[in-house]
C-alpha cells in the first residue's frame, strides 16, 4: 500500500512537481467555490453545504481515489435527484442516502465493479445527462428574471407553471445583474485565459450590484442567511432501519449515478494524459469520501470532469493538486465567507446554465436521434422519463428497453441453416445452398447453427431443428463452431431435442466453442450424450454417421450418395455421383 501510494500515484516527487500542484490546485479551488455553492442552491439545500462538500469530498477523493488528476466534489449531475429526495424526505435524509451511496460504492469497489459501470449503454447515459442539463437550465429561469413568489416543486412542469404564473414580477435589474455575469464568463477566458471565468463574474457582477443598486436583487444572505465561516461539524445523522429502507433507493441511484460520472471523468483524464486510473480503487475512495463529508453536511459527490479536465491543462502532476484544491476552498471559507452572502442570486444562474450548457451532450444527441434506430428510442424514452418524470425511473426504463432490444439484436442473429456437402466442389465445407425440396438427404440432417444460444433465440433454434423429426432422420449432426455462448435456457433447449432425438436415433455435435462446452458438461448433457458423440472437426463427425449408418445396414454409399436408398427408389436424385467428396472442418 506504501509503495503505491509513493511510487504508483505519486511517482518520484520533488519540489518543482510540487510547485505544478500548487498552481493548479489553486486555480482549481478558486472555480470550486461559486460551483460548490451553485450546485448546492440548485439541489434545494444552503450554499455552504456545497463548499464542505468541495473540502471534504475533494481531498478524500484526491487521497484514495485511483486516478491521479481527478477533482471530486458537487456536481451538475446530481442537482435533480438531490433536489427531489430534498423536496420529498427532508434534508437530514439526504445525508442518510449519501452516506447509504457511499457503502454502496466502497461495496462496488471492494468487490471489483468498477468495470461493470461501462457496460450501461450510451443512449441512457446521454439522454439522462442531456435530461439533467435541461432541468438545470430551465431551473435557474426564475433566478435569472428575479423572479418572487416561486414556490419550488418537484415536477419539471409545476417549476414551468411556477415561472409562467409569476413572469409578471421579473426584475430589470436581475436580468442586467445575470446578463453582465453571462457576458464576462464568456469572455473573460478569451481575454485572460488563465484567470477563472466564474470568480471573475461572480466578484464584478456582485460589486456592481452592490453598489449601483443596492437592495434591487437576491442575494444569498437575503434568500438562505448568512454563509458561516466556520470549520464543518461533524454530526451523525439518525439512521434507524426504516430509514434504511426509505432511503435505498435513492441511495443507490445516487451511487450508480456516482460512479458512472467519476469513472467517466477518471476516462477523461487518462485520455488528456495518456495515463491509467484503478477504476475498482476509484469507486472505494468516491465511497469513503461520500461516507465521510454525509457526516460533515456535506452532500453527494462525485468526479467532475471540467474541473478535472481543468486540473491537467494548469499542470496537475499529482493527487496533491486535489488536495490543494480543498485546503485552498476551505481557506477562502474561514476568510471570506462573510463576503460570499451578498451574491446575488441572479449571478449564480448564469453559471449553472453554462454548465448545463456544457453538460448536454447535444451533439450527440442530436446525431443519435439521427440515426433513427433502436438506440434513438432508448435515448428519447430516457430524455424525456428524466425530464418528465425522474432520474431514477428513466435509469431504470432506459436500462430495462436497451436489454430488451440488445436481446431482441441478439435474437436475430441467430441463424440455423439445413446443409448438405457440395457435390461440385470438392474442397467446400457443407453448404446450406445446396439443400432444396428435391435435393436432401433422409439419412442424415446437417444443421449449421450460428449465433449465441440463449434465451432470447432459443425458439428459433428449436423451431428450426424440429421441424426435422418429421423426416425421422438417422443421424441428426449439429455444427456448432460459431455458437460463441450458450446460457442454460439454451442448454435446456439443446437437452430436449437430444431426448426427441435420442429414442431411436443419433444426435451428433461438432466444433462445440470452450464455453457452451462447459455448459455442457455443468449441465450433465455432455456425460448423457457421451463423448464419442462430440467431435472436433465436422469431417470426422459425418465419417462416424456414415459408419453408424452402416451398421444399421444401410445400403448407401460411403460418399453421401444414397444410390439404392428408399429416397432413390423414389426417384430423388443422388446428392453426388462416384466422385470422393472430402468434407473439411
Amino acid at each position: 500500500m506504501r509503495q503505491w501510494f509513493f511510487t504508483g500515484r505519486y511517482k518520484p516527487y520533488s519540489l518543482q512537481t510540487f510547485q505544478k500542484d500548487l498552481l493548479s490546485g489553486l486555480v482549481v479551488g478558486i472555480i470550486a467555490i461559486p460551483l460548490g455553492m451553485a450546485f448546492a442552491i440548485a439541489s434545494g439545500v444552503n450554499p455552504e453545504y456545497g463548499i464542505y462538500t468541495t473540502i471534504v469530498a475533494g481531498i478524500l477523493i484526491s487521497l484514495f481515489g485511483g486516478s491521479r488528476f481527478q477533482i471530486g466534489g458537487p456536481t451538475g449531475a446530481f442537482i435533480p435527484i438531490l433536489f427531489s429526495i430534498v423536496m420529498t424526505y427532508g434534508f437530514e435524509n439526504l445525508l442518510i442516502a449519501g452516506f447509504l451511496a457511499g457503502i454502496l460504492l466502497f461495496l462496488m469497489g471492494l468487490f471489483k465493479l468498477g468495470a461493470l459501470i461501462t457496460f450501461i449503454p450510451r443512449p441512457v447515459t446521454i439522454g439522462f445527462t442531456s435530461g439533467i442539463a435541461i432541468i438545470i437550465f430551465t431551473g435557474q429561469i426564475p433566478n435569472f428574471l428575479g423572479l418572487t413568489g416561486v414556490e419550488k416543486h418537484e415536477a419539471f412542469i409545476d417549476n414551468m407553471k411556477e415561472a409562467v404564473l409569476n413572469i409578471h414580477t421579473v426584475n430589470g435589474y436581475s436580468i442586467l445583474t445575470a446578463v453582465i455575469c453571462l457576458l464576462t464568463v464568456i469572455y473573460t477566458p478569451k481575454v485572460f485565459p488563465k484567470i477563472p471565468g466564474p470568480l471573475i463574474a461572480l466578484v464584478f457582477s456582485t460589486l456592481l450590484a452592490t453598489f449601483l443598486y443596492p437592495g434591487e436583487v437576491a442575494t444569498i444572505g437575503s434568500t438562505y442567511g448568512n454563509i458561516s465561516g466556520t470549520l464543518p461539524r461533524f454530526h451523525m445523522p439518525e439512521i434507524t432501519f426504516e430509514k434504511m429502507q426509505q432511503m435505498i433507493r435513492p441511495a443507490f441511484v445516487i451511487a450508480i449515478l456516482g460512479a458512472i460520472e467519476s469513472l467517466l471523468s477518471a476516462v477523461v483524464a487518462d485520455r488528456m494524459t495518456n495515463s491509467k486510473h484503478n477504476s475498482n480503487r476509484e469507486l472505494v475512495g468516491q465511497g469513503i469520501a461520500n461516507m465521510v463529508t454525509s457526516l460533515f453536511g456535506g452532500i453527494p459527490a462525485t468526479g467532475a470532469i471540467a474541473r478535472t479536465a481543468t486540473n491537467i491543462k494548469n499542470g496537475a502532476v499529482s493527487p496533491v493538486s486535489g488536495i490543494v484544491h480543498g485546503l485552498v476552498v476551505l481557506i477562502i471559507l474561514l476568510l471570506f465567507a462573510p463576503y460570499a452572502s451578498k451574491i446575488p442570486l441572479a449571478s449564480m444562474a448564469p453559471i449553472l446554465m453554462i454548465v448545463a450548457w456544457n453538460m448536454s451532450e447535444r451533439h450527440v444527441f442530436i446525431h443519435l436521434v439521427k440515426t433513427k434506430t433502436e438506440d434513438s428510442l432508448v435515448l428519447v424514452v430516457t430524455f424525456l422519463l428524466t425530464v418528465f418524470m425522474d432520474l431514477t425511473v428513466a435509469v431504470e426504463v432506459g436500462l430495462l428497453l436497451a436489454v430488451i432490444i440488445f436481446t431482441k439484436r441478439m435474437s436475430d442473429t441467430m441463424v440455423v441453416e439445413k446443409a448438405l456437402p457440395n457435390p461440385l466442389d470438392k474442397h467446400e465445407k457443407v453448404a446450406s445452398h445446396v439443400v432444396t425440396d428435391s435435393h436432401d438427404c433422409p439419412q442424415i440432417s446437417i444443421y449449421n447453427i450460428q449465433g449465441p444460444l440463449f434465451f432470447g433465440a432459443v425458439q428459433t433454434f428449436q423451431q428450426s431443428i424440429m421441424k426435422t423429426v418429421n423426416y425421422k432422420p438417422e443421424v441428426l449432426l449439429l455444427r456448432m463452431g460459431k455458437v460463441p455462448f450458450m446460457d442454460t435456457t439454451g442448454e435446456a433447449h439443446l437437452s430436449s431435442i437430444v431426448k426427441s432425438f435420442s429414442k431411436h436415433r443419433t444426435v451428433f455435435i461438432s466444433g462445440l466453442n470452450p464455453q457452451p462446452e462447459s455448459v455442457l458438461k455443468k449441465t450433465g448433457l455432455y456425460e448423457s450424450m457421451g463423448e464419442d458423440h462430440f467431435f472436433t472437426h465436422t469431417g470426422d463427425a459425418i465419417n462416424a454417421a456414415l459408419l453408424h449408418l452402416n451398421k444399421d445396414k444401410c445400403l448407401g454409399c460411403r460418399h453421401f450418395a444414397f444410390r439404392e436408398c428408399e429416397a432413390f427408389s423414389k426417384g430423388q436424385q443422388p446428392i453426388c455421383e462416384k466422385e470422393e467428396i472430402k468434407i473439411e472442418s
